[in-house]
């Protein structure tokens, strides 16, 4: 059967596609303690921008679609699960992987980055700081190179500033918030119905972090987190945007998932 291929929408699309949870044992490492979280489970989102002039996916899941079971069920990963491969999500809404304009990554840990190798076609937005790591030898532990290996021969635009206008026009904006990674950035989104959202990366992980002001023990840099939540947090005040903790699973799970959309 001929899949249906999805035609340019008129303005901003955001879809939101459920690629898993994350089963964290132990919330110490993020400075809180059992009792302070609403959940210890992390969600893990992917996300599919259709602007009028391109497409765009922002992280790609912790499950890699090659990891699925053949017999069917669902995949799993370190201590990641997820029940849909990210093609069939995809497939869901009109688009293949050969259709994506750019790949972005919020930063290079392995739940953000298990499906990356399918836009090897892509243009790669990337900051120079995270890519170094990525194909550093030997490799970091909070990653998984066989998930990246092929964008190392990808077209690549190295971000050089700390906001980044894919489109051009203000209403898909790549924002540098290093600290978690060297590289770290979030997603600044204007839509035209919703209204301006922020899309976290690792900016924070539940969100009584942000509530509580409570900074990992993790981080690769936690004075440069500080700061980038002070930016952020100073950005979404003046622009009234919402701001989506990605890993936040009771706020993912209200979320609409693709094949509806956020206009």
């Amino acid at each position: 059967m001929a899949q249906h291929k999805a035609t340019p929408p008129k303005s901003v699309r955001l879809y939101v596609f459920d690629c898993g949870s994350l089963n964290i044992p132990d919330v110490t490492p993020y400075q809180l303690k059992k009792e302070d979280v609403a959940s210890q489970v992390m969600s893990v989102a992917c996300f599919l921008i259709a602007h009028p002039k391109g497409t765009m996916m922002w992280d790609t899941g912790a499950v890699p679609d090659s990891d699925f079971p053949s017999g069917g069920g669902p995949g799993t990963k370190r201590y990641a699960v997820s029940r849909k491969t990210l093609q069939s999500q995809l497939a869901e809404v009109g688009y293949a992987p050969a259709d994506i304009t750019y790949l972005a990554l919020s930063h290079f840990h392995w739940d953000h980055v298990a499906n990356s190798n399918l836009f090897a076609g892509s243009t790669w937005l990337v900051r120079k700081a995270d890519r170094d790591i990525m194909f550093t030898d030997p490799p970091s532990p909070r990653t998984e190179p066989a998930s990246f290996s092929a964008l190392k021969n990808s077209k690549t635009t190295l971000i050089p500033r700390d906001d980044y206008d894919v489109f051009g026009d203000g209403t898909v904006v790549i924002k540098s918030a290093p600290g978690h990674s060297p590289g770290h950035q979030v997603l600044f989104l204007k839509l035209a119905k919703t209204g301006p959202v922020v899309l976290s990366g690792d900016l924070y992980h539940y969100p009584e972090e942000r509530k509580l002001n409570r900074v990992p023990t993790t981080e690769f840099n936690a004075e440069q987190t500080v700061a980038s939540r002070a930016a952020i947090e100073a950005f979404l005040n003046k622009t009234g945007a919402q701001l989506w903790i990605q890993h936040d699973f009771t706020a993912n799970a209200k979320l609409k998932k693709a094949p509806q959309f956020y206009e």
